[in-house]
C-alpha cells in the first residue's frame, strides 16, 4: 500500500465537488466517456498537478462488479497504470481473474476501447473522475448472471504424483506382532487421474505368520460435469450416491472393467437457499440471529410483517438451528427450525443419481485365498429425489456369483423428524432390514434403531483353486436382531443427560441399559467436567459369561500449566471371572507446541487383578507424523503396544518432497523457501479454505483439486520482521493428483525515505522507483517511501518503459532513525546509469 500526501488525501472530496460544479454536462458523463484532460478542466489550477502522475486511490470494477480498491497513476496521454490493489473486501470476482486484471493494468493501458492483447474479452476501460472509479467492460457483460455450476478442468491439464504411506504395527508378549503397510497413490496426466492402492499385512497372533499382499486399485478416471468415468482395476463401490444402500454378504472384490456414475467433484458449492424456507413474523423492524449448537452463525435485518429468512449463506447440510427474533434490542421470539441443504445433491433439477459398473472379477498381485477370479460381475445403484423430503434408493449387483439386491428410503417426516430404512437380500445368504428414526426437540433428541436378519448360510460354498467346492464353516440358520432407543437431553447450559436401552437376539442375547449424567464444573480455579455413568449390559467373554453391571465416575480438570490436564475415575464392573471388579485410574496429559512431540499422556489403573500402566504420545515433523502407545496389563502383567506412522511423498515440476501433511483435498504444491533470515516461519493460506506453516527449505502445501484459485504467503504470528515475501501470492489450477512447484524468497528489507529531483533540482513526480523488494511512486513534491532489499540496495527510476537513472545506496553512511533510512535528495540524470555501481545518494 502506498501512502498519499495530505493534499492528495483531501483531493477525493474536492475533485468531485469542483468537477460537478464546473461542468453542467456532468450528468451525462456516465454515457459519454471523456478524456482525462477534459475531466480535469473543472479542477482548480493548483489541484491539477495533484491529479496527473501521482498515486490516486480508486475503486476498480468489471461489468459493474467490484474487483477491489487500488492505487493508480494517470497520465495526460490518457493512460492508466496500476500501482497495486490495496483491498478486496466485498469482491466476488474470482481470485484468478483478479490476478489477470492486476497483471494487465500494471503494465499500463490506454483508456477507451481495447484493441491489442485484451484479456477476458475486454472491450473498454474508463476512468470516472467524479466517482474515483475505473470501469472495465467485457463481452460477457450480459451473461454474468449465467454462472457455471461446475469448475473447469485445467486448460492444459496437470501433472504430478501424490503417494500416501501408512504403517500400523501392533503386538505384545502374548502374540506375534501384526501390522499393515498401505500405499495410496494418485497422479495426474492431462485431465485424467490415476489411482493406485496396495496393501501388505500380517494378521498377528500366535500361529499366523503369513504375509498377505494385494493390489486393490489401479485405474484411471476422468471427471465430467456431473459425472465420472473410471477404467481399469478397482473395487466396485457406490461412488456418487447421496444415500448409500446397504447390502448383505460379501463386499465386492476387485474387478477389471469400467464404472460410470454421478459426481460432484467439479460442482461449485454456490450459495443456495434451504429447500424448505424458514419464515418469521416481526411486529416491528428488527433482526434475527441464527444459532447452531449454541454458536451464532448468521444475523440479518428483518422488516415488520411475514417474511422468509435468507438461508443462502448458511452452511450446507441437514441440521437444526435456533432462530431468535430481536426487536428494540430484546429477544421477543425463539423458534427451532431445520435447515435442509443436502451437501451431495446440489442441483434439484436433476432428480437421478446413479452408479454403474461392469467387469470381470480378478486379482492383482494378491495371495488372499478368498478372492475369486474369472467370473463376470456388474451392478447398478440409483437414488431418486421423489420429493424434497423423500429420497428413494435401489441397487442390484452380482458379487462372487451371488445376486445382491437392496432398497432404501430416506424420509424427512417433518422439520424435526426423519426416518431412514433399508430392505436387502442376497442369494443363498438371507434377507435383512434396518430402520432408523430421529426426532429433535428443543432440549435434545430421541433416536431409534432396529435391525433384523433372516440368515441361512448352509448353501454358502468356497471354491478351491483346483475347482473343488467346500461348504464354508460357521453356517448359521435363524434370526439376528438388534433394537435400541437413545435419548440425549440438555438439562441446562452446563449439564446433560444421556440414556440408551437396547435388546439383542442372536449370538448376543439380552437387554442393556446405559445412563449417564455430564456436568461442566470449576474446581481449584480450573475448568473441567465430571461424568457419572451407570450400566447393565448382556454377558460377554470379558465378563465371565455373566451380565456386566456397574458404574463409572470420572472427573477431568485443566490443572497445571498451559496444555496440561488431569483426569481420574472410580468405578465398579463385572470381572473376567464373573466377580465384582472395583477399579480406579489417574491420567496426566499435556499438549505441546513447536515441538516434535505434539502430545503425551500417562495413565495408572488399579483393579481386582493388580496395577496397570499405559503411556501414549503423538509426534510430527516435516517428514512424518504418527502416534504410539505402550501398555502393561493389570491382568497378567504382559506388555503390548502399537505404532502408527503416516507421511506423504509428492512429485511435481521436476521436484520431489517428503512431508507429514496429508493431501486430502486432491492436489498440492511443492514450495522451496529461500530466506535471508534464520528461524523464520511463513503461513500459506489457500483461498479454498486451509492454512499450512512453511519454514526455510522444502515444504508441501495441500491444495484443492479442480479449483482455479491461489495461495497467499504471509508471516506467521504477529511479530512481523522487516522483510518482504516474493512472490506474495501464487496461482494454481490442478487436476486431482496434480502437483505444482514454486520458489518463495524472503528478502530482508529496510524502509527508505527520500526525494527525487531532476538535474536542475526540480521535484520529479509520478516516477516509478523500483527495487528488488518493492516499488514506489514519487509524489507531487518528489518525496517517496518504499521498502528496499537490504542486500541489494539499488534503486531504478523509470518513466513508462524508459529507464532514466539508477542509484546504489550506501546504508552504512546514511542517516537512520529506527528502521528508516533517510537518503535525502536523489538527482536523476543519465550519468547515474553509466556509474550506477559507485553512485551514492546526493543530498540536496
Amino acid at each position: 500500500m502506498f501512502p498519499m500526501t495530505p493534499i492528495a488525501a483531501a483531493l477525493a472530496l474536492l475533485i468531485g465537488t469542483s468537477a460537478f460544479a464546473a461542468s453542467p454536462t456532468s450528468a451525462t458523463n456516465g454515457t459519454s466517456p471523456r478524456s482525462l484532460l477534459a475531466q480535469a478542466k473543472g479542477l482548480p489550477a493548483d489541484f491539477e498537478e495533484h491529479f496527473f502522475d501521482v498515486p490516486l486511490a480508486v475503486q476498480i470494477e468489471r461489468n459493474g462488479q467490484l474487483i477491489g480498491e487500488a492505487m493508480i497513476v494517470l497520465s495526460r496521454d490518457d493512460r492508466l497504470t496500476l500501482v497495486d490493489f490495496t483491498n478486496f473486501d466485498g469482491s466476488a470476482v474470482p481470485v484468478a481473474e483478479r490476478d489477470t486484471w492486476s497483471d494487465y493494468l500494471k503494465q499500463g493501458v490506454a483508456l477507451g476501447s481495447c484493441t491489442i492483447k485484451c484479456p477476458e474479452q475486454l472491450l473498454a476501460v474508463h476512468y470516472n473522475l467524479d466517482k474515483s472509479l475505473v470501469s472495465m467492460l467485457t463481452e460477457n457483460a450480459e451473461h454474468e448472471s449465467q454462472q457455471s455450476q461446475y469448475y473447469e478442468l485445467p486448460a492444459s491439464g496437470s501433472r504430478g504424483l501424490i503417494v500416501r504411506n501408512q504403517l500400523n504395527i501392533n503386538g505384545g508378549q502374548e502374540e506375534n506382532p501384526g501390522g499393515r503397510f498401505g500405499l495410496e497413490a494418485s497422479s495426474s496426466l492431462g485431465n485424467w487421474t490415476q489411482g493406485l492402492n496396495l496393501q501388505l499385512s500380517r494378521m498377528g497372533g500366535p500361529d499366523n505368520t503369513k504375509l498377505y499382499h494385494a493390489v486393490h486399485e489401479a485405474y484411471s478416471q476422468r471427471e465430467f460435469e456431473g459425472n465420472f468415468l473410471r477404467i481399469g482395476y478397482f473395487t466396485p463401490n457406490s461412488s456418487g450416491l447421496t444415500r448409500q444402500i446397504r447390502t448383505f454378504g460379501a463386499s465386492p472384490d476387485t474387478a477389471l472393467g469400467a464404472m460410470y456414475g454421478s459426481s460432484d467433484s467439479l460442482a461449485i458449492d454456490m450459495p443456495k437457499p434451504s429447500i424448505y424456507p424458514i419464515y418469521i413474523t416481526a411486529n416491528r423492524e428488527g433482526s434475527v440471529e441464527i444459532h447452531r449448537n449454541g454458536q451464532l452463525i448468521n444475523t440479518q435485518p428483518v422488516q415488520a410483517g411475514l417474511q422468509n429468512i435468507d438461508t443462502s449463506s448458511l452452511p450446507g447440510g441437514i441440521y437444526e438451528v435456533e432462530v431468535r427474533l430481536i426487536e428494540d434490542g430484546k429477544t421477543t421470539s425463539t423458534t427451532t427450525e431445520l435447515v435442509y441443504k443436502p451437501n451431495n445433491w446440489r442441483n434439484h433439477d436433476q432428480r437421478w443419481r446413479y452408479n454403474l459398473f461392469a467387469g470381470r472379477e480378478t486379482q492383482l498381485l494378491s495371495n488372499w485365498d478368498e478372492q475369486r477370479s474369472g467370473e463376470m460381475t456388474g451392478g447398478a445403484s440409483f437414488n431418486y429425489l421423489l420429493h424434497p423430503r423423500v429420497v428413494l434408493g435401489l441397487s442390484g449387483r452380482q458379487v462372487k456369483g451371488k445376486m445382491q439386491l437392496g432398497t432404501s428410503v430416506d424420509w424427512t417426516l417433518a422439520n424435526n423428524a426423519s426416518v431412514y430404512a433399508n430392505v436387502y437380500q442376497t442369494q443363498d445368504y438371507g434377507t435383512g432390514a434396518d430402520f432408523n428414526g430421529l426426532y429433535n426437540y428443543g432440549q435434545g433428541s430421541l433416536g431409534f434403531n432396529h435391525t433384523r436378519s433372516w440368515l441361512d448360510t448352509r448353501d454358502t460354498y468356497e471354491t478351491l483353486p483346483d475347482g473343488t467346492r467346500l461348504r464354508k464353516r460357521g453356517s448359521f440358520v435363524g434370526q439376528v436382531s438388534n433394537s435400541s432407543i437413545s435419548l440425549n437431553h440438555r438439562l441446562s447450559t452446563k449439564s446433560s443427560f444421556n440414556a440408551r436401552a437396547s435388546y439383542a437376539q442372536g449370538n448376543t442375547k439380552g437387554y442393556g441399559v446405559d445412563l449417564g449424567l455430564t456436568q461442566t464444573t470449576h474446581l481449584f480455579g480450573s475448568d473441567g467436567n465430571w461424568r457419572l455413568w451407570v450400566f447393565d449390559r448382556p454377558a460377554s467373554q470379558s465378563s465371565g459369561t455373566r451380565r456386566s453391571r456397574g458404574f463409572d465416575l470420572s472427573i477431568s480438570l485443566a490443572l497445571g500449566g498451559p496444555g496440561e490436564q488431569w483426569s481420574a475415575s472410580l468405578g465398579s464392573r463385572t470381572s473376567r471371572d464373573g466377580a465384582r471388579d472395583n477399579n480406579a485410574s489417574l491420567t496426566y496429559s499435556k499438549t505441546l507446541e513447536n515441538h516434535l512431540l505434539q502430545s503425551v499422556s500417562a495413565t495408572a489403573t488399579t483393579d481386582t487383578y493388580g496395577v496397570g500402566l499405559s503411556g501414549r504420545a503423538s509426534f510430527k515433523n516435516q517428514s512424518v507424523n504418527g502416534d504410539g502407545f505402550v501398555q502393561r496389563s493389570s491382568y497378567n502383567g504382559k506388555l503390548s503396544g502399537g505404532l502408527n506412522l503416516d507421511n506423504t511423498f509428492a512429485v511435481g515440476g521436476g521436484k520431489a518432497a517428503m512431508t507429514s501433511e496429508y493431501s486430502g483435498r486432491g492436489a498440492g504444491m511443492i514450495v522451496d523457501v529461500q530466506s535471508d533470515l534464520d528461524g523464520i516461519a511463513l503461513r500459506a493460506d489457500d483461498l479454498s479454505g486451509s492454512s499450512t506453516v512453511l519454514r526455510p527449505g522444502r515444504n508441501f502445501i495441500p491444495l484443492t483439486a479442480y479449483q482455479n484459485s491461489s495461495v497467499n504467503f504471509d508471516f506467521e504470528g504477529t511479530d512481523v520482521p522487516a522483510a518482504s515475501i516474493q512472490p506474495a501470492r501464487s496461482r494454481y489450477h490442478l487436476n486431482k493428483g496434480g502437483v505444482d512447484y514454486r520458489t518463495i524468497k524472503i528478502v530482508q528489507t529496510v524502509t527508505v525515505l527520500g526525494r527525487l529531483l531532476d538535474p536542475q533540482g526540480n521535484p520529479l513526480k509520478g516516477h516509478h522507483i523500483i527495487n528488488h523488494a518493492s516499488r514506489g511512486i514519487s509524489e507531487v513534491d518528489g518525496f517517496f517511501s518504499m521498502e528496499m532489499n537490504a542486500r541489494t540496495p539499488t534503486l531504478e527510476v523509470r518513466k513508462g518503459d524508459q529507464l532514466l537513472c539508477q542509484f546504489r545506496i550506501d546504508a552504512n553512511n546514511t542517516k537512520k532513525e529506527k528502521d528508516v533510512l533517510q537518503i535525502g535528495d536523489l538527482r536523476c540524470h543519465p550519468d547515474t546509469l553509466a556509474a550506477s555501481k559507485n553512485t551514492a545518494p546526493i543530498a540536496g
